[in-house]
């Protein structure tokens, strides 16, 4: 038997803490749940050998960029508000953030 694997976005996992209501609409690709990963030989080559280091995968959001975890509120809110097209910096990194999303959304 197959179990189907939904993954929770940041809003809905932090809504509680984001300034976001019931009528907020959830833009999301699926940011965050991005593996932490335990680094097993950098602390032995740096001389610290019990020291547990980890490192989050952050190239594994949708645009492989970390902005994305701030881009899915920003483009909820501007859906919501209807404030027009979100701009954007002229960074590839952001603009591929937002643009992703504003794209799903229509925004």
């Amino acid at each position: 038997m197959q179990t189907a694997y939904r993954k929770i976005g940041l809003i809905e996992k932090y809504r509680q803490h984001l300034p976001v209501t019931a009528n907020t609409p959830v833009i999301t690709l699926g940011e965050g749940n991005t593996p932490l990963v335990q680094a097993t030989n950098i602390p032995r080559l740096i001389g610290y050998p019990n020291l547990e280091l980890f490192f989050k995968l952050e190239g594994l959001n949708p645009t492989g960029s970390f902005k994305d975890r701030g881009m899915t509120l920003a483009m909820s809110k501007a859906s919501w508000t209807r404030s027009g097209r979100p701009g954007s910096a002229p960074a590839r990194t952001p603009a591929t953030s937002s643009a992703a999303p504003g794209a799903t959304a229509s925004v």
